[in-house]
């Protein structure tokens, strides 16, 4: 059987070989699964050791304090605790919170819920291209704003936001800063030390590590106090109850390694590939780039076909992985919604594709990627009454 050409990494990562070597350590009964809050023998010793290099690991990605990193089940999680954790414990302090209308939703549903617990919500509307600047969430601010919370890379178009001049905006102001962290900590430098932003949510299988951990980096100086959104044992020093799964962990730490030294070489090799992508893709009549490629990451490309729709053109595609959208939102009939907020129409929003390229893309599935994308596109134009007609 052929191998299926997977370019939808901004969907999921693959877990990085040495990855998987590492965590198995932490799984069988010759390895280390004691539980790492049973420090009062060997096992859950060992265990903890473990979970505590990990949080180094990940605190050097960012340049943080390893106390400064909180174990999550994911950016999910990591969103609604930075979210909803600030709204509710700083609710005395003011009820307004401004985002940005294309931001995952996990963000968007999580202010959707607050805004059903009295707190107003103020969305941003992006320009054109994507872009959020400082200047719009300077003039969204209010005195009873208690939190800013947008994305660092757009999970659907790679569009860069400039958290640093945003993060400097708010400190100014006393109000509280959210990065969602999830498609840029793998490609593109963090640094807390010099960015004030107040949380940063991260995700592990975003950057070749396990599905179903992440972190929340909260600042320790100030210290700021989150309301926690999962009760129980009382880990994470009060903040996310739960046993923490030590070879998941395990995986995060040794991604954000490997990430950490691998960034620069992963940087340019998916450079030199979205180049070819895009210059190959562009050579298909009526496609149209979404989003601002000059303030973007290069893992991600959104394109439109123009009379084709997305839908169709998948399934003629079955052994090439890429996307009409968001992960999260691929179950949705609806236009996306980042699409839509950047004034796209709603068909060419739905004739749209995201490409996301990484660590393990070579040259040869790009090229063979939009051989058979252009293919495909002959033939569903050559049944279309739109296409003949067109001029």
């Amino acid at each position: 059987m052929t191998r299926a050409i997977y370019l939808d990494y901004a969907a999921t990562t693959p877990v990085d070989p040495r990855v998987i070597e590492k965590m198995v350590q932490f799984l069988g009964p010759d390895g280390v699964f004691g539980n790492p809050s049973s420090t009062l023998h060997r096992q859950g010793m060992e265990a903890n050791n473990a979970v505590e290099q990990s949080r180094q690991q990940v605190a050097n990605l960012i340049n943080a304090e390893p106390d400064e990193i909180i174990w999550t089940s994911g950016g999910t999680e990591s969103d609604n605790l930075a979210i909803k954790g600030v709204a509710q414990l700083y609710a005395d302090r003011g009820r307004h919170i401004i985002t940005s209308a294309i931001e995952h939703k996990a963000v968007l549903d999580s202010c959707l819920y607050l805004e059903t617990q009295g707190f107003e919500v103020t969305y941003i509307k992006p320009n054109a291209e994507g872009l959020i600047t400082p200047k719009q969430v300077e003039t969204a601010l209010r005195p009873d704003t208690i939190l800013v919370s947008l994305m660092h890379v757009n999970n659907e178009i790679g569009t860069i936001t400039d958290i640093k001049s945003i993060a400097e905006v708010t400190k100014d102001r006393g109000v509280f800063f959210h990065a969602d962290a999830a498609q840029s900590a793998a490609r593109l430098p963090l640094d807390t030390k010099t960015i004030p932003v107040d949380f940063i949510s991260m995700s592990a299988h975003k950057m070749y590590g396990p599905k179903g951990i992440g972190a929340l980096y909260a600042r320790r100086n100030p210290r700021i106090r989150l309301q926690p959104q999962i009760h129980g044992g009382g880990h994470e020093r009060g903040i996310r109850s739960g046993t923490l799964p030590t070879h998941q962990i395990v995986g995060m730490g040794e991604a954000a390694h490997l990430v950490a030294y691998k960034r620069a070489e992963d940087s340019e090799k998916t450079r030199i590939l979205s180049q070819d992508l895009l210059h190959r893709l562009m050579t298909i009549e009526r496609v149209s780039v979404n989003g601002n490629r000059k303030h973007c990451i290069d893992a991600i490309v959104n394109v439109s076909i123009s009379f084709v729709e997305s839908e169709s053109l998948l399934m003629l595609l079955p052994d090439i992985a890429v996307s009409n959208g968001s992960a999260c939102t691929s179950a949705s009939v609806e236009p996306s919604h980042v699409l839509t907020a950047l004034g796209i129409d709603a068909e060419t929003a739905y004739s749209s594709l995201r490409f996301s390229i990484g660590r393990f893309t070579t040259e040869e599935e790009i090229h063979q990627s939009v051989k058979q994308v252009a293919e495909a596109v002959y033939e569903l134009r050559r049944l279309s009454l739109h296409w003949t007609a067109y001029p």
